[in-house]
């Protein structure tokens, strides 16, 4: 049975999913491949979100079910842009992106509210709101609302400092401009 929960977790993911994208949508492979002096380039960003290649970011979310209390280390500001992707076009690797929250919003529209109760042990989360020891619920939150959405912000500021405002939709090009660095997750 659908829980209310993991229903509003996994619409909150795809509508994360097409915010990206739809920023992205008019991204030509150069302007993809370039980044601002110190800071990652748009393709950098989607590799960032897609986590390490061949695995993805499932294996940050299973673990709270397969155990009781896992310690999750997550390697936070690597953009796990390797040679393979690297080689990637920025219209594959967006494909990637959305093949990997697709399988993720799938994943958890499935789980029962005792499943989304489920804890983890995240060092790396000690000083955050969520503290080291989310929910699957709350873990799920953050990846979906706070790191896609952080790295939509982080996507606007790059694509402004490389002066490219056509693949920024107007309601967005307006809006003040947050400093944000590829940090935290």
């Amino acid at each position: 049975m659908l829980t209310p929960e993991a229903v509003r977790l996994s619409k909150m993911i795809s509508e994360k999913v097409i915010d990206f994208k739809e920023l992205c949508e008019k991204l030509d492979e150069e302007i993809a491949s370039r980044a601002p002096s110190g800071r990652w380039s748009p393709k950098e960003i989607v590799s960032h979100l897609c986590g390490p290649a061949g695995t993805g970011l499932m294996p940050t979310i299973t673990p709270f079910l397969e155990e009781d209390i896992p310690r999750l280390d997550i390697e936070a500001e690597n953009h796990f842009f390797s040679e393979k992707r690297a080689n990637m076009t920025f219209d594959q690797l967006l494909d990637e992106f959305e093949k990997e929250y697709d399988r993720i919003a799938e994943f958890v529209a499935g789980l029962s509210e005792e499943q989304l109760g489920r804890k983890a042990h995240i060092p790396m989360l000690k000083d955050s709101p969520l503290g080291e020891y989310p929910t699957l619920a709350e873990w799920i939150q953050a990846i979906g609302e706070y790191h896609v959405g952080m790295h939509i912000d982080h996507m606007r500021e790059i694509l402004q400092a490389l002066e490219v405002t056509s693949g920024i939709p107007r309601k967005q090009m307006s809006q003040e401009s947050h400093t944000i660095s590829p940090s935290g997750l």
